[in-house]
């Protein structure tokens, strides 16, 4: 026992040595360095203030912050996410904690005699694409939005794809082209072609027609979908670190391994009307499915003439759908001035669009899609009612597969495997399991919605209208949203 004793005091003696030649060295830099001026001015000390500053969004998030309070997505919101995908019930007591009084804040106006349950009817499938040559009959409106192998990791992928296969929902590809994993499970796939034709690339990075036909031979890709621009980076393209280009994901793109992936800011062969609607007869007739774009709106006067180019004009000009993103969505790495201040949200940019679709009477040929932090059965169920005909939602399946809004997404570091290539922290994602939790997630999402269908008088959720939803405006009051946003009057060219 002595002989242990003495052990001890020996290594504590080494450990307060080392400890203090660590501070000693620590104050010698912290002196001599440049860059930092409190480091310099308080040696050592200063250093504390960099830690907690990288220890704050831990301490915000499970200590300080209240429910309703986080940015991007409150504990709320996530909470409801996470016990939807776990199968639990969303029952809870003592009333409402989500303050009400907030500008835009949606109400949807209960009716005195809802349908009965056995009245409830499920939401029926909508054809995209009556032209093309393989049309697409899509059963469900809530979907999985855009996310790129290379953005999630392998198993999130996998998850994904397993679970939209028993949700019966599509999966989007994102930007970085079509991976096996996004076949894997066996779902509907939309092939999204970004700003760099990742997947369908040439050597000199043009859109490659041989493989497009090639992805689009897939029974499995029933839709594409080119992106103009996306939520987190309107007019800037996809931003993928070099730590995260492995060289299976640049042998997928079609790009060199272990460099920083930086797409064009916009597509080189679209700049103006008469390109895009070429470029969409073009991917329709290479891969002979309906072919839609992807769209941030910041000034609509350019969907205000592309619309009245259409009006009257060849079917096949138009796009067969249109997915709009708001301004501040993204899941990925993107700049904060761009995330923060440019593109309108999709709160105010799908009435407009959906106005600009009915007014050229265009309803028919183009489907809406909307996506951008809708991730609860409220935001889904004003954007039906708003007249979108399709939800896509990417952040909210990434909280159904474990995400924990650790932010952390760009740094190749995430510590639930959900946007890590690190094959360590990817050990804690069983797809298998948590392909259970997205289907139990979208199920879950439409039932919901369908509640509050039915408490406002209607039978399903497509028959939501913009009378059954009432916004709350600066005086405190709500109005009704088709007094706000009322039925568009008929324009034509003729």
């Amino acid at each position: 026992m002595l002989k242990v004793a003495i052990w001890l005091v020996y290594a504590f003696i080494w450990a307060i040595g080392l400890l203090v030649v660590a501070v000693a060295a620590m104050f010698v830099i912290d002196r001599v360095q440049t860059s930092d001026a409190v480091r310099r001015n308080y040696p050592v000390i200063g250093r504390f203030r960099d830690w907690f500053s990288r220890l704050g969004e831990f301490f915000r998030q499970y200590f300080f912050a209240m429910d309703r309070e986080e940015m991007p997505f409150n504990r709320a919101q996530r909470d409801w996410i996470y016990r939807s995908a776990k199968g639990k019930g969303n029952v809870l007591p003592f009333g409402s904690t989500k303050n009400l009084q907030p500008v835009g804040t949606p109400i949807f106006i209960n009716a005195p005699w809802p349908p009965l349950d056995e009245q409830a009817l499920e939401a029926s499938p909508v054809t995209i694409g009556e032209g093309a040559r393989t049309p697409y009959v899509a059963t469900s409106f809530f979907n999985v939005s855009a996310m790129s192998y290379g953005s999630l990791s392998r198993p999130a992928i996998r998850a994904l794809s397993m679970g939209a296969k028993k949700a019966g929902c599509w999966l989007n590809t994102g930007e970085g082209g079509l991976s096996p994993y996004h076949l894997e499970g066996g779902c509907d796939v939309v092939f999204q072609i970004g700003t760099a034709n990742y997947g369908v690339r040439d050597e000199h990075g043009n859109l490659d027609d041989d493989k497009l036909r090639e992805v689009a031979a897939h029974e499995q890709v029933r839709m594409i979908e080119l992106k103009l621009a996306q939520g987190a980076k309107p007019g800037k393209g996809g931003i993928l670190p070099a730590d995260k280009v492995t060289e299976e994901i640049a042998d997928i793109r079609g790009i060199p391994a272990h460099t920083a992936s930086i797409s064009p800011n916009r597509h080189p062969e679209v700049g103006n009307q008469e390109e895009l609607i070429r470029m969409i007869r073009r991917l329709r007739d290479v891969s002979g499915k309906p072919v839609g774009i992807k769209i941030v709106i910041g000034d609509a006067r350019w969907i205000e003439e592309l619309f009245a180019r259409l009006e009257g004009a060849d079917p096949a000009d138009a796009p067969d759908f249109i997915t709009v993103d708001g301004g501040d969505g993204g899941t990925g790495a993107a700049p904060m001035p761009l995330m923060d201040n440019v593109g309108l949200t999709v709160r105010e940019g799908l009435p407009i669009l959906v106005d600009l679709r009915e007014r050229y009477g265009l309803k028919d040929r183009i489907r809406i899609v909307a996506s951008g932090k809708l991730v609860n059965p409220s935001d889904v169920a004003w954007a039906l009612a708003t007249g979108a005909d399709f939800i896509n939602s990417a952040r909210a399946f990434m909280f159904s597969i474990g995400c924990i809004q650790a932010m952390k997404c760009h740094t190749n570091r995430c510590p639930t495997g959900v946007t890590t290539h690190d094959p360590r922290l990817q050990r804690g994602l069983v797809p298998e399991d948590k392909a259970d939790k997205v289907a139990n997630f979208v199920s879950n999402m439409r039932q919901e919605v369908g509640i509050i269908a039915h408490s406002c008088g209607v039978a399903c959720p497509r028959a939501l209208k913009r009378h059954h939803v009432r916004i709350v405006c600066p005086d405190g009051r709500s109005r009704p949203m088709d007094e706000l946003y009322p039925a568009p009057t008929r324009q034509s060219n003729g």
